[in-house]
């Protein structure tokens, strides 16, 4: 299972991210949370503050002159495998973090280190880690590959005007990334929600909505304190979704690799 959440700035999409992949480890998943964000917010969300922690210089070499490929790539002789043993951050329960640099890095360190994020996942192995990532937050720059990764692209909702016009922006331009994305692949979660937000946001939107993150004074609170929600509020009713959250999704990937085993039969 590879998911990818996406949404508008403040959706609340990080805190969610964050929540799933910790509650996912606690199952015995491996788990690898990626955070493409170049703003902090995942590793807050995980539990670990704010974090900046590239992949080092000496982890990438440039290609020689006429040679093909992107300019950068990981050295010689390091695997995908090998490289994120080494430069994944241990966060709570087991969650390893990787991310390609944040925006205070410039120039060719930060180049460098991008181009390496995305080969270490683009060169793991497809049947494991279990990847939750976190992508760029807005409607102008979250994908441009950054969700190759992914099986599943969630879109977090605000059942705001604003919340809704964004979703179905973040929507079309998935759509448009990978034409040839399996039916379903994107989705939507409700953050923030009340009363029938999720029915709004299914009619409104068009999307599977297949969970739903009630407003929680709690979680503001955490994230303004740059806390993990599921160390500053664990038996919240947002904490509650998000685990909801977690059993669907696991539900999905069982029902999609029946449903894949019937068809090669």
């Amino acid at each position: 299972m590879r998911v990818a959440f996406v949404g508008k700035g403040g959706a609340g999409k990080s805190a969610i991210a964050g929540a799933l992949a910790r509650l996912l480890a606690r199952d015995g998943e491996d788990i690898l949370a990626v955070d493409s964000d170049p703003m902090p917010g995942l590793s807050v969300s995980l539990g670990l503050g704010v974090v900046d922690a590239a992949i080092p210089w000496d982890a990438v070499e440039e290609k020689a002159e006429g040679e093909p490929g992107p300019r950068f790539r990981l050295r010689r002789g390091l695997t995908a495998t090998e490289a994120l043993d080494r430069y994944a951050v241990t966060a709570p329960d087991g969650v390893r973090f990787l991310q390609f640099g944040k925006t205070r890095a410039s120039g060719a360190p930060l180049m460098r280190s991008q181009w390496a994020f995305r080969q270490i996942l683009d060169g793991l192995p497809p049947e494991s880690p279990t990847i939750i990532g976190d992508l760029p937050g807005g409607t102008r720059q979250p994908f441009f590959g950054w969700a190759g990764y992914a099986d599943t692209v969630v879109v977090v909702v605000p059942p705001t005007s604003a919340g809704l016009l964004s979703a179905r922006r973040l929507a079309k331009l998935a759509s448009t990334e990978d034409a040839t994305a399996a039916p379903g692949r994107i989705v939507a979660v409700v953050s923030q929600a009340r009363d029938d937000d999720a029915e709004r946001v299914r009619q409104r939107t068009g999307l599977d909505v297949i969970g739903s993150v009630p407003w929680d004074d709690r979680v503001l609170a955490a994230e303004r304190d740059g806390h993990s929600v599921l160390d500053a509020a664990p038996d919240s009713p947002a904490a509650a979704a998000v685990a909801a959250l977690a059993d669907r999704l696991v539900e999905r990937r069982t029902a999609t690799a029946l449903a894949d085993r019937r068809g090669g039969a």
